[in-house]
């Protein structure tokens, strides 16, 4: 078995279901790669583990197709002959038959995909659940997917499973010292750089990582993956909008592009989208964020410390990033096997891209900054990216990342990563960043950088910033 690595919390949530004595429902949901199985296949190691999965959507699966798949799983768990059934409550009442004492852990894997084309899935799941696996009180039953907007629609707002989820997990990326764990547990040596030049395509995706080959600098697993024919990755953008959103896969894949570019409000993106001023471009926009594809950024007032009524919205995703950058302009080179000779470090804008990466990594392991800086999380109002428009009273800025504590101390924080050595000249932009800053009376500024690569004896010694941290420190 793969390393595990993290889960923690998660897992002892899961252990504490089996405290209670009685049969309990937990849902599992995240991004596509993001470990939702692999979770439950850790908790279950050590117990009676009945995984089942349904069918990935294609042309023609019919929704006997994911009872056949379901019953050929019964087969090979309990080495039965093989049977069929042509109704979801059968394929309960065999699994029942099954069941023991014994603390036992039933995982059904993408239950939207289980559950497509037959409308009363959901219903003779809850029927079972509460007529069978509620009289087996040593049983976790687990539901999961990637496809979260229809868990959340199905199984947590339905009044079907009302008052029977007894756990809600939604799993994120693996924070940074995480990741360097699991790498370093499959063998990877490579330097800090090579580390986030990996982290800048992969983010903190479990999958991804576990593709990362030990014998392979960070350039080489990096091109493997992205730029061969045949390269994991390069189908995988592809992958995630025709299994999770079918259809309207070109819809979202629109609303990620668009992003790709930078932050944007949902008024520039309508625009760009030549949409009607109705509420179905905010659902999508929502559909991407439960996914974990797209972040929401509030403005706020710094004078109040209260959320603005505007938001900017953010791709959070690396990959899906680095795919739109990289991947897809050149897939006629990939697919010709004639980009495997290029430098990575002659892309166009790499060094900048690998800045933003970066930038979006540190946004999801924020509390790491915190404990670099001494500050809690409790004695914060409001942290994020921070963009002031322009007035006729006040300029326009852009913050990478600004803290603002209940003392009222900003702490405004830039983010560099460079291969060559950085110097003052971050002082003279962050001046100029600062001095644009509407402040309100009384407030107190502690200019931070946040670097990854070499910088000067002369910044380092420089008495300008209250804290110049090394990101591979964290």
């Amino acid at each position: 078995m793969k390393p595990f690595v993290g889960r923690d919390n998660e897992l002892q949530k899961l252990e504490d279901l089996l405290k209670t004595g009685r049969a309990r429902l937990a849902i599992i949901k995240g991004r596509r790669r993001i470990g939702k199985s692999r979770l439950a296949e850790e908790f279950g190691k050590d117990k009676i583990f009945l995984p089942f999965s349904g069918l990935a959507p294609a042309k023609g699966v019919t929704a006997q197709d994911q009872r056949d798949a379901f019953a050929r799983q019964l087969t090979t768990l309990f080495h039965l002959p093989p049977f069929t059934f042509t109704d979801w409550s059968d394929g309960f009442a065999h699994l029942s038959q099954h069941l023991t004492e014994m603390p036992t852990v039933i995982l059904f894997d993408e239950i939207s995909w289980m559950s497509s084309k037959d409308p009363t899935f959901i219903s003779k799941l809850k029927v079972w659940w509460d007529l069978v696996l509620q009289n087996h009180p040593s049983v976790i039953l687990i539901l999961c997917g990637s496809i979260s907007t229809w868990i959340d629609k199905n199984i947590i707002n339905s009044t079907a499973f009302f008052g029977r989820i007894s756990l809600y997990l939604e799993l994120v990326e693996l924070s940074i010292p995480q990741c360097r764990e699991l790498l370093n547990l499959q063998g990877f040596k490579g330097s800090d750089l090579d580390f986030f030049k990996i982290l800048s395509v992969t983010g903190g995706i479990p999958w991804y990582l576990e593709q990362i080959q030990s014998n392979l600098s960070a350039d080489e697993n990096i091109k493997r993956l992205c730029f061969e024919k045949n390269g994991l990755l390069v189908h995988e953008f592809n992958r995630i909008f025709n299994d999770l959103f079918h259809s309207r896969g070109e819809v979202y894949k629109k609303i990620i592009k668009l992003l790709s570019q930078g932050m944007k409000d949902r008024a520039t993106l309508q625009k760009a989208m030549d949409y009607s001023p109705s509420g179905t471009l905010s659902q999508h926009l929502k559909a991407l964020e439960i996914c974990g594809f797209v972040s929401k950024h509030p403005d706020w007032s710094l004078k109040t410390g209260k959320p603005g009524k505007q938001a900017l919205y953010r791709l959070s995703d690396n990959y899906l990033r680095f795919y739109i950058h990289y991947i897809e302009p050149n897939l006629p080179k990939i697919e010709q096997g004639s980009f495997l000779d290029v430098p990575l470090s002659s892309l166009p804008g790499w060094e900048p891209l690998l800045g933003f990466q970066l930038e979006n990594l540190l946004l999801k392991n924020r509390s790491l900054i915190y404990r670099a800086l001494g500050i809690h999380a409790q004695d914060i109002v409001i942290d994020n990216p921070y963009f002031q428009k322009a007035t006729d009273r006040k300029k326009g800025c852009q913050i990478d990342y600004l803290i603002q504590m209940h003392s009222h101390t900003l702490f405004v924080c830039e983010v560099k990563m460079r291969r060559r050595e950085l110097g003052l000249e971050v002082i003279e932009t962050m001046k100029t960043k600062i001095a644009s800053l509407a402040l309100p009376k009384g407030f107190g500024i502690s200019p931070v950088l946040l670097h990854l690569g070499p910088i000067s004896d002369a910044l380092l010694s420089n008495p300008y910033f209250y804290r110049i941290i090394d990101i591979a420190d964290l």
